[in-house]
């Protein structure tokens, strides 16, 4: 957490939260909701501002009710979750083993793989609680030249490193949030408060 923000945060601790303005979609990319895109149910407007990114990405974290967050000042800004917390990129080297990085860029060391019944491959690190990542959807074939799945398509091994594979798993998309404790709406988890 940013220096600034601890300091807001002893001055001002009663600032009230606040929720459904910020959604972190399906690729990785923040977005702004206003009112109007959080009437009509839309993702919102992209945030393109490297500074504002790297300040969202910087102070994001969860509380003990599995809702994401980040810390701006004083106020706590409650993220809206297309899907998962985290969104991973999958990058494949001209020399080297395949490599994931999460939204922030930060790497992101799978333990094991999921596949969903929508289509999304997920994958879960060893660390505890585990972190649970979408693989961003331009990273699909990639996945699949690395990845060995069973006849049914639903289950198999990816090659992670050299001489490494992950197992993957089965899961149900709706399973995803309970079984990796997070809350993917704030907003419509209880009342707002701006």
């Amino acid at each position: 957490m940013d220096d600034i923000v601890k300091a807001a945060l002893a001055k001002w601790p009663n600032v009230p939260d606040c929720k459904g303005w910020l959604l972190l979609d399906r690729r990785g990319q923040w977005r702004m909701r206003d009112e109007g895109a959080q009437a009509r149910g839309e993702p919102g407007t992209p945030i393109r501002h490297a500074a504002l990114i790297g300040f969202i990405e910087r102070n994001y974290e969860c509380d003990d009710q599995g809702r994401w967050f980040f810390q701006n000042g004083p106020q706590r800004v409650f993220v809206e979750l297309a899907y998962t917390p985290w969104v991973v990129r999958l990058a494949l080297p001209v020399a080297g083993d395949p490599a994931l990085t999460d939204q922030t860029g930060a790497p992101f060391d799978p333990a094991g793989a999921l596949l969903d019944d929508e289509g999304g491959v997920l994958f879960v690190d060893a660390s505890q609680p585990a972190r649970v990542a979408l693989l961003h959807d331009h990273d699909l074939e990639l996945f699949t030249r690395l990845a060995a799945l069973d006849a049914d398509g639903s289950a198999g091994t990816f090659n992670w490193r050299a001489g490494e594979t992950l197992p993957i798993e089965p899961v149900e998309h709706a399973q995803v949030p309970t079984r990796f404790g997070f809350v993917t709406s704030p907003a419509a988890a209880a009342p707002a408060s701006v």
